[in-house]
């Protein structure tokens, strides 16, 4: 991991480097303090990763001129052993932090504002395609290419083989799709929120946005509020999250379709 972020250690001297966390496809982000907050993502310069940094910084273009609070890009780059890009820090604090009981609903429904805003947005001038057609070929990739963490399935697909998997994913495709401008990971974690007043204040790690099934988003918010333990959330917070965005928006077959789908990812 040193050598890998020395050629960008040498641009930001005078920062301290602070490790934040590994993300399972192989990317390092680092929140660097001293003249300024940055934050910089590191993809190893290796095949096969599933990354691909240029494409996270034009999302976050796309998103800026939408008018959506996204980092603000300050170098994308790439070197013999790694690619990076590097962002100003976004204020706030993340939905995932374990707020107070009484705030979390809050919070759950501000999760379900942000992915209105997203799907709001017109979908016929995004330029980026994450439609069934497009990410599952690239799901089945990741599986072959040994990617997929099958020890690190959620619990109702523990013990399922590459072949059950693959199976059930090409037998519970949904016929059609209900395309929106999705974030792609709206989870918890990548929604950041004024601590004091619980309003928006940015939206991170958009690499996987694009023109898709609103369950594509919906289903992953979904699943993670319904934990009571990391990010602490439970079942009641679901609830204010379907009434907030919209329960007549939501189908419960295509939201377990989904859940399925990022299990590749």
């Amino acid at each position: 991991m040193s050598d890998m972020s020395e050629e960008v250690r040498k641009l930001y001297p005078r920062h301290t480097w602070t490790p934040v966390t590994e993300g399972d496809s192989g990317a390092f982000v680092h929140h660097l303090t001293g003249p300024g907050e940055l934050y910089v993502k590191l993809v190893p310069a290796q095949p096969d990763t599933g990354l691909d940094l240029k494409a996270e910084a034009d999302r976050l273009e796309w998103l800026t001129a939408q008018g959506l609070p996204v980092p603000r890009i300050v170098d994308l780059g790439s070197g013999a052993t790694a690619s990076w890009l590097v962002t100003e820090a976004v204020p706030g604090v993340s939905a995932a932090e374990e707020w107070p009981t009484v705030q979390r609903p809050e919070v759950a429904e501000v999760m379900a504002d942000v992915a209105r805003q997203l799907h709001e947005l017109p979908v016929e001038a995004c330029p980026f395609d994450a439609s069934l057609d497009v990410v599952i070929p690239q799901a089945l990739h990741r599986l072959e290419a040994g990617l997929v963490d099958l020890g690190d399935l959620e619990e109702e697909r523990a013990g399922w083989s590459e072949w059950r998997l693959r199976a059930e994913l090409e037998s519970a495709r949904p016929p059609q799709e209900d395309v929106v401008v999705c974030h792609g990971d709206l989870c918890p974690n990548n929604v950041l929120l004024d601590p004091e007043t619980r309003r928006l204040t940015g939206v991170i790690d958009v690499g996987r946005l694009g023109r898709a099934d609103r369950h594509a988003d919906l289903a992953l918010a979904m699943r993670e509020l319904s934990r009571e333990e990391d990010p602490w959330f439970g079942p009641h917070c679901v609830q204010r999250f379907v009434e907030r965005y919209g329960a007549e928006n939501i189908d419960p077959t295509k939201t377990a379709f989904y859940q399925l789908l990022d299990e590749f990812f």
